[in-house]
């Protein structure tokens, strides 16, 4: 055990991030609770972590509730990793309303206990509404939320931003492109959605018309930035992506395998071009992203449910 080792707690410790999250802490020596009430995490994800040992705790409780303020106080996190704030896909009212209240739940929880830092998950793409071309990769800066999931996350930044300064619980902001990677289930991104097809064999839809680029950052990458925001880049919305656009199209054409159907158009996307910048956190956090997008689709040539 290092002499510095931080105790850490993640919530959504059994999903697609938050087990390499969960991994990457472990291995560098630090005590890890995993919070996770398995709606959508898995306890197979977590499979590495338990067999290769270190101190680990698994609890399958649900983050809005008043347990998990108990478990808080008497596990006493240095630093709480927060991957549950916004669904991902098209959640329902009622799923943004109860991931809001989770986040409610875990910064009260924060407060409470005296945690030192709070770092939260974010999707990029709901928060700068639809930058203009010239405006790509685009930067931090004013949120401007596009849908629901928008609002909530902005809501969200605005929440950590009043108990940073009511009650000096420290957070930083982790604004994520699209982050691809193993465990990742079929329809928790496109990435994930035409691996599966290609490892399959099965029909795939491509929305809109294909031409529209996203920026793919792979879950190694997105984990590095996490654990170096558990102490640096506090106060601050960061982005983490690789600024490098990928046609959906082009990101088919390299998953699929020989005699792979021609997807199927679906409806249309109203997001036409995106990428983040990740300046801020070269300075900020000292992170930059290393895995190239062929190297990481090659990690999905056998595809798992996470």
């Amino acid at each position: 055990m290092r002499a510095d080792a931080l105790n850490a707690l993640v919530v959504g410790g059994a999903g697609f991030i938050g087990s390499h999250l969960v991994d990457r802490l472990l291995a560098d020596g630090h005590r890890v609770d995993a919070v996770d009430d398995l709606s959508t995490g898995s306890l197979a994800n977590l499979g590495d972590a338990r067999q290769h040992g270190g101190p680990l705790k698994i609890h399958t409780v649900d983050a809005a509730s008043a347990d998990f303020v108990t478990l808080v106080g008497l596990r006493r996190p240095d630093v709480v990793y927060h991957l549950a704030a916004v669904p991902r896909g098209r959640p329902t009212a009622v799923a943004l309303a109860q991931a809001f209240a989770t986040t409610v739940q875990v910064l009260d929880a924060a407060r409470l206990h005296g945690v030192a830092k709070v770092v939260v998950a974010l999707p990029a793409s709901a928060i700068y509404g639809r930058p203009a071309n010239r405006a790509l990769p685009v930067k931090e800066g004013e949120l401007v939320p596009r849908g629901v999931r928008g609002v909530i996350a902005r809501a969200t930044v605005e929440l950590l931003t009043w108990h940073r300064e009511q009650d000096a619980v420290e957070f930083t902001a982790l604004a994520l492109a699209n982050v691809y990677g193993p465990r990742q289930r079929p329809d928790g991104g496109v990435v994930a959605a035409f691996a599966a097809a290609a490892h399959n064999g099965g029909p795939v839809t491509m929305a809109g018309d294909g031409r529209q680029t996203r920026d793919f950052v792979y879950v190694d990458d997105v984990v590095d930035a996490l654990v170096r925001a558990g102490t640096r880049g506090s106060g601050l919305v960061v982005n983490i992506g690789t600024g490098e656009q990928t046609t959906v199209r082009d990101l088919w054409e390299r998953v699929r395998r020989p005699g792979s159907p021609a997807p199927v158009t679906g409806g249309a996307d109203d997001l036409p071009r995106f990428a983040v910048s990740s300046v801020r956190a070269r300075i900020h956090l000292g992170w930059s992203p290393w895995t190239k997008l062929d190297e990481g689709l090659r990690t999905l040539q056998d595809p798992q449910g996470g």
